[in-house]
C-alpha cells in the first residue's frame, strides 16, 4: 500500500466543476419557472400538477435519501464501526413494500396534497393541526443537519468559510424551488444523482487503483474486523446488531417513506397509482446502489488509513470529514475530480433540502392557510407557496447553526426523524390498520408516543451510550509520523461514539442510563410507534372506537390490493377503482376525483381538471 501523503489543495478546475453544478440546478430552476405557462396554480407548484412518471420520481427519491449524511456519513459509520451497516439492504426491501403496500393506496386515492389532510378526514382538524406541527419542527431540525453537513466537507477540503457555505447551500436551494415548484426539485434531483454517482465512482475506482485492488480493500478490511456483518445479538441495547437495523431500521425508515411529506409528496404527484408504486420500487435498486457504494468506500478509507487514522492522529476534527480527507489524498493529481466529489456531496444536500423546503410549503398551505382563508384564488395560494419556500428556506439556514452542534451527522440525522417520526408514522398506521380508533386514541397516543420518544432520545444526547454499546472498532497510528503514545491511542480510540455537545461523563451512571438511554437510537422510532399504537388503540376502545361509522376509503381494504392487479385488466375495469363517483369526461386519476368534487360544492358547473 502506498503511504499517504501529505493531501492536495481545491484548484482551479475543482471550482469549475463545482460551480457548474450549481449553474446547472439553478437553471433548471428558471426552467420550470416559465416551462408550460409557469406555476399558474398552488397544484402546479406543490404536486408539479399531477403529471409525473416513475422513473424521474423514483430518481429524486433516490436523490433526497442520497443526502451530505449518506455522502459523508455513512463511510465514516463503516470505518469505525465496520460493514455490519450493509444489513440495511434488507431494511430497504420492507421500506418500500410497506410504504408502496399500506400507505400510498391510502393517500392516492383520496387525491390529498399534504398527507396531514389525511389526519383531519380519519380522525379531527386538532389531530390534524398536532401531526403537521410535529413536520414542520422535525423537517428544519433535519434540514439543519443536512444544510451543515457539505458546509462541513467544504470547509475541510477547500477552506471555504463554513458559514458562507452554510448560507450558499441554503439559498440555492431556496432559488429553484421557489421558481419552480415540485418540477424543478423533481428534475434538478435527476440531474444531481448524476453528479452523485459520478463522484462515487471516481473515489471507488481510484481508491482500488491505488490500493492495488479490490481484494486488498477487502483483505484489510477483513484483519481489520471491519467485515463483521452477521452480529444476531438481540440485546435492544447494542447499537448495530442485525435485528436494531432490521426491526429498528425499518421503523424508522418507513416513518420517512411512508408518511413523511417530502417523500410522498412525490410519489403521489405521479400521473397514475401504478407509476407511483412503481417509482417506489425503482428507488428501492437505486438505495441499494448508494449502500453498496457508500459501504464500499468506508472500506476503502480503512484500507488506506489502517495504519495512520487521521482523526486520531488530528488531521481532521470529526469523523464526518474523513471522506473529503481521502479525496484530497487520492485524487489530488486530477485536477477536477475532488471538485466533483464536493460537487456530490453538495448534490445531496441540494436535493434532500429543496424537497423538504417544497414539503413544508405544501403543509403549510394545505393545512394552515387554505382552511382558513377559502376565499384566496389558486394564483394567490401560488404566490404565497413561493413565499413560504423563501421563509423555510431561510429557517432552514438558520437551523445548520444548532445542527453544528449535533457532532456525529449521520447518527443525529435518524435520531431527529426517530424521536419525532416514529410517533407520526404510528398516528397513520392508527387511522389505516386501525378502524376502531378515534380521534380521543389518536391524540392521547399520539402525545404518549411523542413524550416517550422524546424521553429516550433527549437522555441518549445527555447521558450516550458506553463503548461496551456501540462497539467502536480498533483505530491506529502506529504508522503515523508523530509523537502520539500508546495512552493517547487508548484515550482517542474508545472515547464512546457521542452526538451532542450536551453530553455528561462524569456524573455516576445509574441503571436508567446504562439502560433506557443506552437504547439503539435506530429503536427510537420503534419505540414511539408501538407506543402511540398501543395507547391509542386502548383510548379508543375505552371511548366508544367501536361505534363509529367509518367510511371505508379512509383504510386499507382488501380492495386497495387487488387493485394492484388492474394494470392487466381492459381500461374500463381500472376505471372503475374509483374513490368518487364522476361524471362524463372526468380525469381517469382518482387522485382528483375529490378536487373535482370540491369544485361542484362550491358552485362551479366544470370540475377541476388539470
Amino acid at each position: 500500500m502506498d503511504t499517504p501523503r501529505g493531501i492536495g489543495t481545491f484548484v482551479v478546475w475543482d471550482y469549475v466543476v463545482f460551480a457548474g453544478m450549481l449553474v446547472i440546478s439553478a437553471a433548471i430552476g428558471i426552467y420550470y419557472a416559465f416551462a408550460g405557462g409557469g406555476q399558474q396554480t398552488s397544484k402546479d407548484f406543490l404536486m408539479g400538477g399531477r403529471r409525473m412518471t416513475a422513473v424521474p420520481v423514483a430518481l429524486s427519491l433516490t436523490a433526497s435519501f442520497m443526502s451530505a449524511v449518506t455522502v459523508l456519513g455513512t463511510p465514516s459509520e463503516v470505518y469505525r464501526f465496520g460493514a455490519i451497516f450493509s444489513i440495511f439492504a434488507f431494511t430497504y426491501f420492507f421500506v418500500v413494500v410497506i410504504s408502496a403496500e399500506v400507505f400510498l393506496p391510502v393517500f392516492y386515492k383520496l387525491g390529498i396534497t399534504s398527507t396531514y389532510e389525511y389526519l383531519e378526514l380519519r380522525f379531527n382538524k386538532c389531530v390534524r393541526l398536532c401531526g403537521t406541527v410535529l413536520f414542520i419542527v422535525q423537517t428544519i431540525l433535519y434540514t439543519g443537519i443536512v444544510i451543515y453537513a457539505p458546509a462541513l466537507a467544504l470547509n475541510q477540503v477547500t477552506g471555504f468559510d463554513l458559514w458562507g457555505a452554510v448560507v450558499a447551500t441554503g439559498v440555492v436551494c431556496t432559488f429553484y424551488c421557489t421558481l419552480g415548484g415540485l418540477k424543478a426539485v423533481i428534475w434538478t434531483d435527476v440531474f444531481q444523482v448524476g453528479i452523485m454517482v459520478a463522484g462515487f465512482a471516481s473515489v471507488i475506482i481510484q481508491a482500488v487503483v491505488m490500493q492495488g485492488g479490490i481484494s486488498t480493500i477487502l483483505n484489510d478490511a477483513y484483519d481489520g474486523g471491519r467485515l463483521n456483518f452477521w452480529n444476531f445479538n438481540p440485546n435492544p441495547l447494542q447499537r448495530h446488531t442485525f435485528w436494531t437495523i432490521i426491526i429498528g431500521g425499518t421503523f424508522t425508515w418507513t416513518s420517512i417513506y411512508g408518511v413523511n411529506q417530502s417523500q410522498v409528496q412525490r410519489y403521489i404527484s405521479c400521473k397514475s397509482r401504478f407509476q407511483a408504486k412503481l417509482s417506489l420500487y425503482i428507488n428501492l435498486v437505486g438505495l441499494w446502489a448508494i449502500l453498496t457504494c457508500s459501504v464500499f468506500c468506508g472500506l476503502a478509507l480503512y484500507s488506506r488509513y489502517r495504519d495512520c487514522d487521521p482523526w486520531t492522529a488530528k488531521k481532521v476534527s470529526a469523523p464526518d470529514q474523513l471522506m473529503p480527507y481521502l479525496v484530497l489524498d487520492i485524487l489530488q493529481d486530477y485536477p477536477g475530480l475532488p471538485g466533483l466529489f464536493v460537487a456530490c456531496a453538495y448534490s445531496g444536500t441540494l436535493s434532500t433540502v429543496s424537497s423538504s423546503i417544497n414539503a413544508l410549503a405544501a403543509v403549510t398551505v394545505e393545512d394552515l392557510i387554505k382552511p382558513y382563508f377559502r376565499s384566496l384564488s389558486e394564483r394567490s395560494l401560488s404566490w404565497i407557496s413561493q413565499g413560504m419556500s423563501v421563509v423555510y428556506g431561510a429557517l432552514c439556514i438558520g437551523m445548520a447553526a444548532l445542527a453544528s452542534l449535533m457532532g456525529a451527522l449521520l447518527q443525529a440525522a435518524l435520531s431527529v426523524f426517530g424521536m419525532v417520526g416514529g410517533p407520526l408514522m404510528g398516528l397513520f398506521a392508527l387511522g389505516i390498520l386501525v378502524p376502531f380508533a378515534n380521534s380521543i386514541g389518536a391524540l392521547v397516543g399520539l402525545m404518549a408516543g411523542f413524550a416517550i420518544s422524546l424521553w429516550v432520545g433527549i437522555g441518549a444526547q445527555i447521558y450516550p451510550p458506553l463503548p461496551e454499546r456501540t462497539l467502536p472498532l480498533h483505530l491506529d497510528i502506529q504508522g503515523c509520523n508523530s509523537t502520539y503514545n500508546e495512552t493517547n491511542l487508548m484515550t482517542t480510540t474508545e472515547m464512546p461514539f457521542t452526538t451532542s455537545v450536551f453530553q455528561i461523563y462524569s456524573v455516576q451512571r445509574t441503571p436508567l442510563m446504562d439502560n433506557w438511554y443506552s437504547l439503539s437510537y435506530l429503536y427510537f422510532s420503534t419505540v414511539g410507534t408501538l407506543v402511540t399504537l398501543l395507547v391509542g388503540i386502548l383510548v379508543s376502545l375505552s371511548t366508544g372506537g367501536r361505534k363509529q361509522n367509518l367510511d371505508p376509503r379512509y383504510i386499507l381494504t382488501k380492495e386497495d390490493f387487488l387493485s394492484n392487479f388492474d394494470i392487466f385488466k381492459k381500461k374500463k375495469h381500472v376505471l372503475s377503482y374509483k374513490s368518487h363517483p364522476v361524471e362524463d369526461g372526468g380525469t381517469d386519476n382518482p387522485a382528483f376525483n375529490h378536487i373535482e368534487l370540491n369544485s361542484d360544492q362550491s358552485g362551479k358547473s366544470n370540475g377541476t381538471r388539470l
